[in-house]
């Protein structure tokens, strides 16, 4: 393996560095964005039951404990608890925009990585063939064996690129499915605290 990628030429290390980059960055989030760090289900079912009693402080409490973007979110809008719908909402939105960018953070990244790493083994390609054809205008045609090295330097490239390229477009997509599915069951939660904060004149 390694042979072969000394065979590949340079371009092999950014290659390189974009699967341990991309690789490192799914791994990250993966852990980051776990139900548990992000929803929590007990939090859910505490803090609504608390906020229906109408237990705001304690409510507040727990948000405050709870280090999670949901908790973030509900505390932004209990702290505005007794206003109007539209009011709250707003609030509620804001911070949820703030919260859903920061799971989303570095996800394309990945999706870059995707994109470049079948590039650097296109530039692989170009670079293998340029050795090929300079082989040639020196040594002409007779020797086939001098060619190998340029040609060589190409098809590992290639390969070297789709073999980054695909599992990282994989990784990415699979994060951001993720992510959105997160988001939408947050703002589900949300639009029903909305309306148990909401002030009774609405």
């Amino acid at each position: 393996m390694l042979e072969m990628a000394i065979k590949g030429g340079p371009v092999m290390i950014p290659i390189a560095l974009c699967s341990i980059i991309a690789l490192a960055i799914f791994l990250e989030r993966i852990w980051s964005l776990r139900r548990s760090n992000v929803i929590p289900k007990d939090f859910l079912m505490e803090i609504e039951d608390l906020i229906r009693r109408e237990k705001i402080p304690e409510a507040m409490i727990l948000c405050k404990r709870n280090n999670t973007p949901i908790a973030r979110i509900i505390l932004a809008g209990i702290k505005n608890y007794g206003r109007r719908r539209e009011i709250i909402k707003e609030i509620i939105e804001e911070t949820g925009k703030q919260e859903a960018s920061e799971l989303s953070r570095y996800i394309s990244i990945v999706g870059t990585m995707a994109g470049v790493s079948p590039l650097l083994g296109l530039l692989g390609t170009v670079t293998g063939m340029i050795k090929a054809f300079n082989v040639i205008s020196i040594a002409g045609t007779g020797n086939p064996s001098l060619l190998a090295e340029g040609i060589s330097e190409a098809l590992i490239t290639t390969a070297a690129g789709l073999m980054v390229a695909i599992p990282a477009f994989l990784m990415h997509r699979f994060l951001v499915s993720h992510s959105d599915s997160l988001i939408t069951e947050m703002e589900e939660f949300s639009i029903r605290i909305i309306d148990l904060l909401k002030s009774d004149e609405d």
